[in-house]
């Protein structure tokens, strides 16, 4: 993403925030978001809208393994087994977010945003998300292309789209 793209980046995730809200307002839910690599981009996101206070009242940033177990009540033996970077724990992180904050609806992050931290098995850009509500838990891995900042944004606005289509189905 160029210095010039960085408006239209915003204005998409935006959007996409802002079609979530009506969804949510329109259902009568809430929304929350546990975050990791990510570090509250969704948060911002969501909290670009006004009146977002009615839909989005709690999200986590649980940076480290210790605040994922403390916060979200994500087992120390699926972190030991599977890693932060993994669909075991993006779910355990999703329910527990929901369980905690009385959401009906959320979604948790956890990936390798780069530059370094990355593994043959997990390179740079590898991004786990969950989506979590009442007919149950999803889960996606994506490997995005990029620097950080691109990794991170990609993940957000992924976090988002998925969010708008639970919102949509029947």
């Amino acid at each position: 993403m160029t210095a010039i793209d960085a408006p239209l980046e915003r204005q998409d995730l935006r959007r996409l925030a802002e079609r979530l809200g009506e969804g949510c307002r329109a259902r009568g839910i809430t929304v929350t978001a546990a975050e990791s690599c990510t570090g509250g981009g969704v948060a911002s996101a969501i909290t670009e809208v006004a009146g977002s206070s009615a839909w989005f009242e709690t999200g986590y940033v649980t940076y480290a393994n210790g605040a994922k177990t403390r916060l979200l009540g994500v087992p120390e033996t699926l972190l030991a087994e599977h890693g932060a970077v993994s669909r075991e724990v993006v779910e355990a992180m999703v329910v527990g977010a929901c369980r905690d904050s009385g959401a009906s609806l959320g979604v948790a992050i956890s990936g390798v945003a780069g530059p370094g931290g990355g593994s043959p098995d997990k390179p740079v850009g590898t991004v786990w998300l969950a989506w979590g509500g009442p007919e149950g838990v999803e889960s996606a891995c994506h490997r995005f292309p990029g620097d950080r900042a691109a990794v991170r944004e990609q993940a957000v606005r992924e976090a988002l789209r998925g969010l708008v289509r639970r919102l949509t189905l029947p």
